[in-house]
């Protein structure tokens, strides 16, 4: 098997649970908190060691051949921690922050990330911040990342965050804003940016595949354990999905990610087992594996 590029990883270091701890509404402190959540959830809170969650991470991605991942930033507080340890992991972690264009100030922060952090995209989420990339409100974030040359993931679709449900925090998602077709003016707009649609528009196939059809600098990335399938009528399957996909995208603009963000599960080989299983069913020659699996990501990424 070729080498593994995972272009959707998130760290979830210490400071990303500090930042959702603080926030919840549940009785206690941040430490009590985080010691309820580890214990529902099953997941074990990083320490205030970041070097050690980095090695634990190296370890794991070693162990299943990645060479290099996309490692999300998942909160404003977790950016320095982010860029410390893509610093530390000599290239093998490619930084990438989510941000909230609407905050006052957010192309001056993004110009930060890039210009002094070694950020190399941004993650939009305009269903959680309630917002339309066809809008103004992303451009000033855009016209920054363009200047950069960086990438911009756009989060699609429905979403559970299970982490955030057992802090008690409200849901403020609202799938209005999470269609992927509100990304065509956008991509037009800014034709040398790329954007990524995660998941397959995570529920939103069609539209992903309508906007991809319609814009050449959409990819999209096959992460998570798309239990978003269940929610397609027909029923679909992964091969199925993935053979879509191939259809409006072909093998050059797909790519592979996880979506793994927590310990003892680590590294989520199960989700390149149900790819490669994907793969095996359609018999996509082996070129082709290889550009989903490492060679689109490490082209993006040079």
């Amino acid at each position: 098997m070729s080498h593994i590029f995972d272009a959707h990883l998130h760290l979830f270091s210490r400071p990303y649970f500090e930042a959702l701890a603080s926030l919840s509404p549940l009785p206690g402190t941040v430490e009590t908190r985080l010691a309820g959540l580890a214990q529902h959830a099953a997941i074990e809170i990083p320490s205030s060691d970041l070097g050690a969650h980095l090695q634990r991470w190296l370890v794991d991605l070693t162990r299943y051949g990645v060479t290099r991942a996309v490692t999300f930033a998942s909160a404003p507080e977790e950016a320095e921690a982010v860029a410390e340890a893509a610093r530390r992991a000599g290239g093998r972690l490619v930084p990438v922050a989510l941000v909230n264009p609407k905050v006052a100030g957010a192309p001056a922060r993004v110009e930060a990330l890039f210009a002094s952090q070694g950020y190399r995209g941004v993650l939009l989420f305009p269903a959680l911040h309630l917002y339309r990339m066809a809008g103004p409100d992303a451009r000033g974030v855009l016209e920054v990342v363009a200047r950069h040359k960086g990438l911009v993931y756009v989060q699609c679709g429905l979403l559970q965050v299970k982490v955030r449900d057992l802090l008690g925090l409200p849901r403020t998602t609202d799938l209005a804003y999470a269609s992927p077709l509100d990304l065509i003016p956008a991509a037009d707009a800014f034709p040398t940016l790329r954007f990524v649609i995660p998941h397959l528009g995570a529920g939103f196939l069609r539209e992903t595949l309508m906007a991809g059809t319609q814009c050449s600098n959409l990819l999209t990335d096959l992460s998570s354990s798309n239990s978003w399938l269940t929610t397609q009528a027909p029923p679909l399957d992964m091969a199925g999905a993935l053979q879509a996909a191939l259809a409006v995208f072909g093998p050059e603009r797909i790519l592979f990610g996880t979506d793994s963000s927590t310990f003892p599960r680590g590294w989520r080989h199960d989700v390149l087992a149900a790819t490669l299983a994907a793969f095996d069913r359609l018999a996509l020659p082996a070129p082709q594996r290889a550009r989903i699996l490492h060679d689109n990501a490490a082209a993006l990424f040079a």
